[in-house]
């Protein structure tokens, strides 16, 4: 029998509208899969925590009122069907749900990028940024529905992976992201957008036909290497198709779930340009911002033990490369 793609699964909530959406997806998960759920709510600490009576006044009502809203949380998971345990725990945002995963041996964290405020990128957006680049495993931040902000959740509450887009830049983390890709669209019989995107080359006036025809013969590479991709997942039995895209990356992935309807955009949380010291991963980061569907930013996955691999783990400099210029 299969090992399920996860079996621990940590939903952070700030109690906004945002949360109350990736709660849907976190029981869809759980569900499916049968896994165990835990939710977190971090209070933030003041900057300055003293010893004053109000500090401390606002710290235990802040307290005692996510308790209270946890409480109804765990009723309505278990009106659903879904046991959880819920944890109340004061600190950084980020650094706790990062330090919970780890400490709980998580394999998925689920969290809203849409916070209490209801701006797309404010306090809960900057935690699931942090989550994404820190955390010990795969994240999946739910955008939320920018229509109906400032409204309660939609009466259809019902969420459905169908179509999951993974792009990839044929690096190693990228691949992993496709292989987990292709592990949960098997799980939940949806279907596989393989994509890569060809970035925009600047030419002067004396690039010639060369350089062009040089770019052409690039495409055609890349279309090779995702249609053999394509083979591998295909014979692993899933529905996949492969997609070139020329422009700047964010843009073209974004356009490309739009085109798809895509119900998952999965990819990994750097590529072949490195990490910054500062930031995830340029291209991640501009996805997350500004997508309308689910974001899966794929970080060390935790695949059960003896697990065979349908995409390889990693290419050679000359399947990279392509063609020579």
């Amino acid at each position: 029998m299969t090992k399920p793609l996860m079996t621990r699964i940590l939903l952070a909530t700030d109690f906004s509208d945002g949360a109350t959406r990736a709660q849907d997806y976190a029981i869809y998960l759980a569900s499916h899969w049968g896994a165990t759920l835990e939710v977190l709510h971090v209070i933030e600490a003041p900057h300055r925590l003293s010893a004053e009576a109000e500090s401390l006044a606002a710290v235990v009502q802040a307290r005692a009122e996510a308790a209270r809203q946890l409480e109804q949380v765990r009723d309505d998971l278990a009106r659903r069907g879904v046991s959880a345990k819920v944890r109340l725990v004061l600190g950084n945002p980020a650094e706790r749900i990062s330090l919970a995963a780890k400490d709980k041996g998580t394999e998925l964290v689920v969290l809203g990028v849409q916070g209490r405020t209801n701006l797309l990128y404010g306090l809960i957006g900057s935690t699931a940024e942090r989550v994404m680049a820190e955390g010990p495993c795969p994240v999946l931040a739910i955008p939320g529905l920018r229509e109906e902000a400032g409204k309660p959740s939609a009466a259809s509450r019902q969420v459905q992976i169908r179509h999951i887009l993974a792009p990839l830049d044929f690096s190693s983390p990228s691949l992993d992201a496709v292989e987990y890709a292709i592990q949960l669209a098997n799980g939940l019989g949806a279907t596989v957008t393989l994509m890569h995107v060809l970035e925009p080359v600047c030419y002067d006036l004396d690039c010639g036909l060369g350089l062009v025809e040089h770019e052409a013969q690039k495409r055609d590479h890349w279309n090779r290497q995702l249609a053999e991709l394509q083979t591998l997942v295909t014979s692993f039995g899933l529905a996949a198709d492969v997609e070139v895209s020329g422009g700047i990356a964010s843009d073209a992935i974004l356009a490309s779930a739009l085109r798809h309807r895509s119900d998952l955009i999965a990819m990994g949380t750097h590529g072949r340009r490195g990490v910054s010291a500062q930031r995830f991963g340029s291209v991640a980061e501009a996805v997350l911002r500004r997508a309308t569907c689910p974001v899966l930013t794929v970080k060390t996955p935790k695949f059960a033990a003896g697990h065979r691999r349908i995409v390889p783990h990693a290419m050679s400099e000359t399947e990279i490369k392509g063609v020579e210029p």
